[in-house]
């Protein structure tokens, strides 16, 4: 399926935020908030708009990306996410073709690494490794299978280790957000077994030695 991949606008904002509800909705919990961080990060200090990119099918927005500024320690990187596909796209290629494009810009413009919270079964095709590989850890000093790190040119991250920080707009008011959502049509909230292998996946950490 073919997919043309181009820069979020201003009037895609809506229909943005609208296919991120649909992705994750009771994907990782019950409900979702992931739609909310969209709309705020956009307004915040740390999103990097140079990144933000949309995949289109015919007139159709089936897939976007955002990044925002991180750190490891005092060290700059960036994060991607959400990442997010309409459930009629997903595994057509619409999201692979954001990750690969942005992380080729992400060379382009300079940045040195991309840390993310992921899933390292689907991150892997792109190159991630677990950031314990870097001996990078959590912001609460854990090493954790979920985070991954990969190096934007070879050695990027040597002598680089410790915690990694992401932006303070992933940290949602969760109020915020429920109110956010009372401004999209009404769905059921429930549990699924997409829940329970993602906190499986968050659960699987273990202290890093200070």
């Amino acid at each position: 399926m073919r997919f043309d991949l181009r820069r979020e606008t201003e009037g895609d904002f809506r229909a943005v935020e609208e296919l991120t509800r649909e992705a994750f909705w009771n994907l990782n919990s019950p409900g979702c908030e992931e739609h909310y961080l969209v709309h705020i990060l956009r307004a915040h200090d740390d999103f990097l708009p140079e990144l933000d990119f949309v995949a289109t099918h015919g007139a159709e927005i089936a897939a976007s990306i955002l990044y925002s500024r991180s750190r490891v320690e005092d060290v700059p990187t960036v994060t991607f996410g959400p990442l997010s596909m309409l459930p009629v796209y997903q595994r057509r290629g619409a999201g692979s073709a954001l990750v690969r494009h942005t992380l080729a810009l992400c060379r382009e413009l300079g940045h040195r690494a991309v840390v993310i919270y992921g899933d390292p079964a689907y991150y892997a095709r792109f190159g991630f490794r677990p950031a314990e590989a870097f001996d990078i850890c959590t912001a609460d000093n854990m090493y954790a299978a979920a985070l991954l790190a990969l190096e934007l040119y070879p050695d990027a991250l040597r002598g680089v280790h410790g915690r990694f920080y992401e932006s303070p707009a992933f940290e949602v008011d969760v109020y915020a957000a429920e109110a956010f959502d009372k401004g999209f049509p009404r769905r059921a909230k429930r549990e699924t077994p997409t829940q329970r292998a993602f906190q499986k996946l968050a659960a699987m950490r273990r202290p890093r030695a200070r």
